[in-house]
């Protein structure tokens, strides 16, 4: 049970700190601590992120830096490919879709150690540097439109929040601020994560109470942790150190799938 909080205070300090990193590491947390699939794993992880990102979403909103309309617009496009995402769970092999984990963790620690997602100059989606808010056009809809389509589908397979997706996208295609980017995918984190929540609760899955009670309490901690530290390190560390993390366990799960 201790290794339980201890993971879940991880998770949600780095849910908080870089709007990303909760899911994708809570899964493989959950795997290890409790012998489960990532089948088994992926709603569990998927519920205390996404209430976890709930209570980031208030504070962003309160502090008026969430732009709630690109929350909003890639959330609802995310809803077929997320539901999507949940059936080809049920089909794929329990190894397939642990290898597809592994790669997906691969290239986003990839994308932060060789730093490919920081150009903001020629940034598609531009903001009114007098509000702080995107500029609406059809180019703005369709960029963010993808990003939705993107992160349902793998909110869905596997059992993620999607910020690993979401924050590099909108750092990549926005010219937002970084402290804008974090508390709007926690907003995107929470609305698809509910969507995914809603279809593993209709195909009948049953969440093992204490376990998930637990976990959940400790990210939301975590996330709280997370959140007031943000001022006081810097983010290029933090994502320098989740990456390291995310290849570490990535290897892990490969070499759990192929020898297991």
């Amino acid at each position: 049970m201790w290794a339980l909080i201890l993971e879940g205070l991880a998770i949600g300090g780095l849910l908080g700190l870089t709007g990303a990193g909760g899911g994708i590491l809570a899964v493989p947390a959950l795997m290890a601590s409790q012998g489960w699939t990532v089948a088994q794993a992926a709603p569990v992880g998927l519920l205390a992120v996404t209430l976890s990102a709930l209570v980031g979403t208030f504070e962003g909103l309160f502090k008026r830096i969430v732009r709630y309309r690109a929350a909003l617009w890639i959330a609802l496009i995310s809803i077929p490919t997320a539901r999507y995402g949940v059936h080809l769970a049920d089909i794929v092999s329990p190894v397939w879709l642990t290898l597809a984990f592994s790669l997906v963790m691969l290239i986003v620690a990839y994308r932060i150690f060789f730093n490919k997602v920081t150009d903001h100059g020629n940034a598609p989606c531009k903001v009114n540097q007098s509000t702080g808010r995107l500029i609406w056009n059809v180019k703005t809809a369709s960029f963010l439109a993808g990003i939705g389509v993107v992160a349902g589908l793998l909110t869905g397979l596997l059992g993620v929040g999607g910020g690993f997706v979401i924050v590099p996208a909108l750092r990549k295609f926005t010219d937002l601020d970084m402290r804008s980017i974090v508390a709007t995918s926690l907003m995107i984190i929470f609305l698809i994560g509910g969507v995914s929540i809603s279809a593993h609760v209709l195909d009948g899955f049953q969440y093992p109470v204490s376990v998930t009670l637990t976990f959940v309490l400790a990210c939301i901690v975590g996330m709280l942790i997370g959140r007031s530290l943000m001022q006081r390190i810097d983010s290029n560390k933090v994502q320098k150190i989740f990456a390291t993390t995310v290849v570490g366990v990535a290897m892990y799960l490969i070499y759990s799938a192929l020898m297991g």
